[in-house]
């Protein structure tokens, strides 16, 4: 243990502590701004200098570690002006237009910029070399709000194995960019957005689509209806200053409705039909994994399977055919829900409101148009510009009344809902999977081995006498080492789940910011807790399932089912496909 003083209190800290856990550990706050913990610990920002008794220079306390007797300053008036100074001259090259900008009132730039008192610019205002973007990509780059803080190149690289960003250029025209100096349609994103959630000021964003639900809610002749994503439920009013214990679901749908929107309904429907299909699948698939063969993966994470795609290409057809809950909502929508309500599907506008950006992409993909020729579903919404969507009518929403989803495609179940958290899709599979084979009920202690965060998890289900061993990973770089692992024939398993998203759709790139926070356990746990006191907790309880099966699709994997709900991934080519 080390003793020190910080600002007059005593620290005792373990060796080989930094500076700022230290200052944390006895309450003191130091500002940061390129700093995240693990990932990006580089100083280049210069917010967290401190003085140190003895020491002339100032130091980052971000990277720098503690010595036994060491007196610590972090406010002096030493420190206090080299800290301004330095937030001044990243604000010289910035584009401090903050009342267009995405991020005002949630960005740490300004934040800081506010707390330290500047107020008006000693060194004027020239912005940092502009580059041309095309701004009908699902992720858009705004390089004059960049501060070069490596940020999103340290989480694509480590946290994403994707490697799209790195710096450019040198000196004072040094920029962060696309390797390389490519276009971004030359490279493979996998359009994750966790270096949206990253950036610490608004130089990454996904393109926002709020005016054309705008346009489609102003159309008498169309009848819009827009679907919720389990993990929605789980943030939607973080954005909005809503407290958890306030933020019903009944909430946001009831301001969907007042929003104008003719009907909302419940991803969590999808995602119990998606188990139904993929469930089927599984089966089938096991004589071939068992003898020797790759698993199946999930399909239903979009980052994912832009990534195998670009990565491993030897794997694309182990994927699953099923398409996400999102996709398959939407054929759904636009001919059994049709059918119910009397209604064109031409005349249909259908939105998907998702924690993802990659959906985006996902939705505009030419083989999502089964149902009746248009997109199954033709705008994706993030949680961040449903809250903008809210505040431009100023609604609100805290004291609402709860509304309900409309029915039928508003009942889901307890498994449906845990989709939105790492390893709740390989769960609720194994839920259906198991009494169907074994014709008993699972209990619940069976799945904890691939619950919680670790980004690879292992588990093995005994399916009556036959070993099926499965792994659920987190973050695609997780996903990167384990699909070299199973090619390299270290590793073998029946069934894989992998998310792209660290904690999966609860962490998702479309989620609301908060910079330095992870929220992805707390919000995951909150899945589960509305798993636990659903009224049906597996997938082929949900009466709406049974009943759209008995109605419409006759039976998991039938003919009409496939050409609906399952689809080809070799449709369509990432940038890296077509130079192959």
């Amino acid at each position: 243990m080390v003793k020190l003083t910080i600002d007059g209190r005593t620290a005792e800290v373990a060796d080989h502590t930094t500076i700022l856990d230290a200052a944390r550990s006895v309450g003191i706050n130091i500002p940061t701004l390129c700093y995240l913990r693990e990932l990006n610990e580089i100083g280049s920002c210069r917010v967290c200098v401190v003085e140190i008794e003895g020491i002339e220079q100032l130091v980052a306390a971000c990277n720098n570690y503690v010595l036994d007797g060491m007196v610590v300053h972090t406010n002096s008036r030493k420190v206090r002006e080299a800290r301004k100074l330095n937030v001044e001259l990243l604000l010289s090259t910035h584009d401090s237009e903050c009342t267009s900008c995405v991020r005002s009132g949630n960005c740490t730039l300004q934040s800081l910029a506010n707390d330290l008192g500047i107020y008006y610019l000693d060194y004027g205002n020239k912005h940092l070399v502009h580059t041309p973007w095309d701004r009908s990509q699902p992720l858009i780059r705004t390089n004059s709000k960049c501060i070069a803080c490596h940020r999103c190149i340290q989480v694509c690289d480590k946290v994403q194995d994707s490697h799209v960003w790195d710096v450019t250029s040198r000196a004072t025209h040094t920029v962060v960019n696309v390797r390389g100096g490519l276009d971004f349609s030359e490279v493979d994103c996998t359009l994750c957005g966790q270096c949206i959630t990253h950036c610490p000021t608004g130089a990454l964003r996904e393109r926002d689509d709020t005016e054309r639900v705008l346009d489609a809610l102003a159309d008498p002749s169309v009848t819009v209806v827009a679907q919720i994503a389990p993990s929605v439920r789980t943030s939607w009013g973080e954005g909005l200053g809503i407290p958890k214990d306030q933020a019903s679901l009944g909430k946001l749908i009831r301001a969907l409705r007042m929003l104008g929107v003719d009907y909302v309904v419940n991803t969590d429907f999808s995602a119990d039909l998606t188990i139904m299909e993929e469930g089927s699948e599984l089966l089938e698939h096991l004589d071939i994994s068992q003898h020797g063969g790759h698993p199946m993966f999930t399909s239903c994470c979009p980052g994912w399977v832009r990534y195998v795609k670009a990565h491993y290409p030897e794997l694309v057809d182990d994927l699953s055919t099923s398409k996400s809950p999102q996709q398959m909502f939407g054929a759904i929508l636009k001919t059994y829900y049709a059918d119910y309500l009397g209604l064109d599907p031409h005349k249909i506008f259908s939105v998907s409101i998702m924690p993802c950006v990659a959906k985006k992409a996902e939705c505009a993909y030419p083989n999502m148009n089964d149902a009746c020729g248009d997109p199954d579903v033709d705008v994706v919404l993030t949680v961040r510009e449903v809250e903008r969507l809210i505040r431009a009518d100023h609604l609100d929403v805290a004291n609402l009344e709860d509304a309900p989803f409309d029915d039928p495609l508003g009942t889901g179940t307890g498994a449906g809902a845990i989709f939105g958290a790492t390893g709740g899709v390989m769960e609720a599979a194994f839920r259906t999977a198991y009494p169907l084979v074994t014709g008993k009920t699972p209990v619940d202690d069976m799945f904890q081995a691939v619950r919680g965060l670790d980004g690879w998890k292992e588990a093995t289900f005994d399916l009556d006498g036959t070993n099926v061993r499965v792994a659920v990973v987190s973050g695609l770089a997780n996903a990167g080492k384990l699909c070299d692992a199973i090619l390299a024939g270290t590793v073998h398993y029946d069934f894989v789940e992998v998310m792209a998203c660290p904690g999966g759709c609860v962490g998702g790139g479309g989620q609301p910011i908060h910079d330095g926070d992870e929220l992805a356990g707390s919000r995951g746990q909150e899945l589960y807790g509305l798993d636990k006191v659903s009224q049906w907790r597996n997938s082929y309880e949900n009466p709406s399932i049974v009943t759209c099966y008995r109605e419409f699709l006759e039976e998991p994997l039938s003919a009409r089912a496939e050409e609906l709900l399952h689809t080809n991934h070799h449709a369509w080519s990432m940038p890296g496909e077509l130079r192959r």
